[in-house]
């Protein structure tokens, strides 16, 4: 699907506020309530808009860190490292890449002394490589 510039204000309005009313989001696109309806109806049809979500304020929860951990699983591991990351709550994304590392994930922390305890039980399956999170300046762009 080929989208236009008010498909795209569209989305971005609903990433600002997936809440928002049909009525609310067509005066700010300048389109009618039935004409804004069907065009998100479509963007959904057309997998774009895949679901209408919740996001969460790590920190009000009480993880006011974050660490991005890159995961190598050692040969024989991977499916075992795998199944380590998802069933590890802390771990709150988790992306299987191609390189030296064959995950890349992000880790919720409520102190930095709650990092090794997570990461402990990897060493023996696999290399981890750790950085932590100073700021997101910039996530989920839509790409133009």
């Amino acid at each position: 699907m080929k989208m236009d510039d008010k498909d795209r204000l569209i989305v971005r309005l609903l990433r600002e506020d997936a809440r928002m009313p049909v009525s609310q989001l067509s005066r700010q696109v300048g389109l009618s309530g039935p004409s804004t309806g069907e065009r998100m109806r479509r963007l959904e049809a057309n997998g774009i808009i895949s679901r209408y979500t919740v996001e969460l304020d790590l920190e009000a929860l009480g993880y006011p860190l974050q660490a991005i951990v890159r995961i190598k699983p050692r040969p024989g591991n991977m499916h075992i490292v795998e199944d380590m990351i998802m069933n590890e709550p802390g771990f709150v994304d988790c992306d299987k890449v191609t390189g030296d590392d064959c995950f890349v994930t992000r880790l919720a922390l409520r102190s930095i002394a709650d990092l090794d305890p997570v990461l402990l039980p990897f060493h023996d399956k696999a290399e981890t490589n750790t950085m932590i999170v100073k700021s997101t300046p910039l996530r989920d762009r839509i790409p133009v």
